[in-house]
């Protein structure tokens, strides 16, 4: 059976809404139609910059493929990867990059800066954005408000 977009960033959107914590983020890796990793964002729990769940999923999936190359693996994430993200995805040979929400802070998928275009000429990893960018975009705002009303109470 083959599963579309949306299908991968429910399951992702399900993963994120459980991140306690932290900013809800998630990733997945799929290849061959299969999930191969997850992610999720843990920079706050683990007190480590580099903790994004886009990164804790390429590792994973290296591990669990033993191949540090992922070519033909789709990375789907639940917010437009960041520079770092961005340049891992792209080291790794990662095909495709499906993201939900775009980040008009950090996204350098083309929102603030695009690592794709300009540094990818080589391997042309695909990046398709937006998908069920309203639910993605939600679940950050609903955190952020939480977070902010939570720094007034305290």
């Amino acid at each position: 059976m083959q599963f579309n977009h949306q299908y991968w960033m429910e399951i992702a959107l399900d993963l994120a809404k459980k991140v306690k914590y932290d900013v809800p983020v998630a990733a997945l890796i799929i290849k061959d139609n299969v999930l191969i990793s997850k992610g999720t964002n843990k920079v706050e729990i683990l007190e480590d910059a580099t903790a994004h769940a886009e990164l804790r999923a390429i590792k994973d999936a290296s591990e669990n493929l033993s191949e540090w190359r992922l070519n033909n693996c789709v990375l789907y994430t639940t917010l437009e990867p960041c520079a770092m993200c961005a340049g891992a995805i792209i080291n790794s040979r990662i095909s495709k990059v499906i993201f939900g929400a775009y980040d008009l802070n950090a996204g350098a998928c083309g929102s603030k800066i695009n690592l794709f275009g300009d540094l990818n000429k080589e391997n042309q990893t695909e990046v398709i954005g937006g998908i069920m960018e309203l639910e993605a975009g939600k679940l950050l705002k609903d955190f952020f408000a939480i977070r902010r009303l939570n720094l007034i109470i305290t």
